[in-house]
Formats: structure tokens, C-alpha cells, sequence
């Protein structure tokens, strides 16, 4: 199995976050959205002024996934007020998560994963959420895997249109429940 490297994004990397946020973004979605609104989206999630305000706020943190000094994915996650979608307290949301399609299978999604959940440990978070579209089953299938179960739904506007998303969370220690 190939190394995997896991480093923190800086602001001197959203140059390549921008790259690697739309290209696992068109390749998880672009089947499911029109193309005007996939576009639309991906301007303006991944322009560099969005990637920016996000990448500085310091509740807020993004990491790489890397395989042979190759940037194959990359995780946002978010604590405090930067959290969207958590619904609950005390909880670290996973905001995003991807890893190109050629990597998946290669644990790069896993150490992302596991770079989370440290990072939850480390700051005494007890739950770790995650928000995932209920077409990807691949996805909601990994994070059982890992411990995640359902607990909410909440609809996601792209464009004209609208999905609906699974609200995963994981409880890191069972017995002290928030």
C-alpha cells in the first residue's frame, strides 16, 4: 500500500484546494446536476476569495490527502459558529471530505477520517457529523463502516436543484453522551 501523507492546508495552498475541491466535487456529482448549475456552484464555493475567508477562519480547518507528493484529496472540517449543518451541541462537523476517484479504495479517505477524529479528541469534542448526499451510497455505507450512524435529514440546494442529505454523526466516547 502506497504511503499517505496528511498535511494542513495553508492560505499559500488554495491554489490547490481550488483545483482539488472541484475536480472530486464534478466527479462525485456531475452525473446528478445540470451543468449550469454545477458550474455556478463551483465558482462560487471554490472561488479563491470563498476559499480564502474559509481557509482563515480559525474554526475552520482543511488538510490534504497525499500519495506520492500528489494531492489526491482533501478534508474541511469546522467547530464553533464555522459549523452549517451540525445539529449537535458540542460536535465537530465534517464539511467536506473527498478524494478523487482514482484514489478511493487506496485509505485516503480513511486517514482523512482519522485526522478528524483525532482533531475532535484532541479539542474534547465528543460528536463527529457528517452531512452525505442519500444517493451516495458508497459513501453512507463507509462512515457505518466507521462507526456513524443516522440521526437527521436536511435538504441541499444546487442551483435549481435540490437533494436530500443524511445527517451521520459518531459518538467518540459512548458513555458521556451530549
Amino acid at each position: 500500500m502506497e504511503d499517505i501523507i496528511i498535511r494542513m492546508a495553508k492560505e499559500a495552498d488554495i491554489l490547490e484546494l481550488q483545483k482539488i475541491g472541484k475536480k472530486t466535487f464534478y466527479e462525485t456529482y456531475f452525473s446528478d446536476d445540470s451543468a449550469s448549475d454545477m458550474e455556478q456552484y463551483l465558482s462560487e464555493k471554490f472561488s479563491t476569495e470563498q476559499l480564502s475567508n474559509e481557509i482563515m477562519n480559525s474554526e475552520s480547518m482543511f488538510f490534504f490527502s497525499e500519495i506520492e507528493d500528489e494531492i489526491v484529496g482533501y478534508l474541511k472540517i469546522n467547530i464553533g459558529k464555522a459549523q452549517i449543518k451540525n445539529r449537535l451541541n458540542k460536535a465537530l462537523e465534517i464539511e467536506r471530505i473527498y478524494v478523487n476517484s482514482f484514489s478511493q479504495g487506496k485509505n485516503a479517505g480513511k486517514e482523512l477520517l482519522k485526522k478528524a477524529i483525532e482533531i475532535a479528541k484532541k479539542h474534547k469534542i465528543k460528536n463527529v457529523c457528517i452531512s452525505v448526499w442519500e444517493e451516495n451510497q458508497k459513501a453512507i455505507k463507509f462512515y457505518k463502516k466507521n462507526g456513524f450512524v443516522e440521526f437527521d435529514k436536511h435538504t441541499f440546494k444546487m442551483g435549481q436543484d435540490e437533494a436530500i442529505n443524511i445527517m451521520m454523526n459518531l459518538v467518540l466516547n459512548p458513555l458521556e453522551r451530549t
